[in-house]
């Protein structure tokens, strides 16, 4: 891709946790820096508790704000009764990338063992908006993106069908 064929896309940064603030949060910090990194803005960065109220709404706050493109959450994915991200989401996106948590448990498996499973990250698009739900696990944040989410934000409009207008 050529400098000319650059995307920059307007990002909000999600932390799903009850236990910690969106400062202490790697997860949040990592995907909120290689963000920026790859050129995009962060144009909210935010910790919200675990609770599916307080998840959906954030979310489709998000999903309803034209500032915001893409929004990166982390955290509240796992398999417990408190990880309500899925629940949360779930009803808000008006198309599943289906194969995408599958992808990242297959990615993360080496890293972290078969624990991975118990992931139900997701990604979806809702109101021109394209939303990743990861896991508060710094590396599996770290190969989601590096390995997933860049490339696919990467890829000029005219090539990818799920990119925001």
């Amino acid at each position: 891709m050529t400098v000319a064929e650059a995307i920059s896309l307007r990002c909000a940064v999600l932390s799903v946790s009850s236990a910690h603030g969106a400062a202490r949060d790697g997860a949040g910090e990592l995907l909120a820096a290689r963000a920026q990194a790859a050129g995009h803005s962060v144009v909210r960065r935010v910790c919200v508790g675990d609770g599916v109220d307080e998840v959906r709404r954030m979310l489709s706050d998000c999903i309803a704000d034209p500032e915001i493109q893409v929004v990166l959450s982390s955290g509240g994915s796992g398999f417990a009764r408190r990880n309500a991200v899925p629940e949360a989401a779930a009803g808000l996106l008006e198309q599943e990338i289906r194969g995408f948590g599958d992808l990242l448990q297959h990615l993360v498996y080496s890293a972290v063992g078969s624990t991975i499973v118990q992931s139900r990250a997701l990604a979806g698009y809702a109101n021109g908006t394209l939303v990743f739900c990861l896991p508060g696990v710094v590396g599996a944040c770290a190969l989601a993106w590096d390995r997933i989410i860049s490339a696919q934000l990467a890829v000029p409009l005219r090539k990818n069908s799920l990119h925001p207008a």
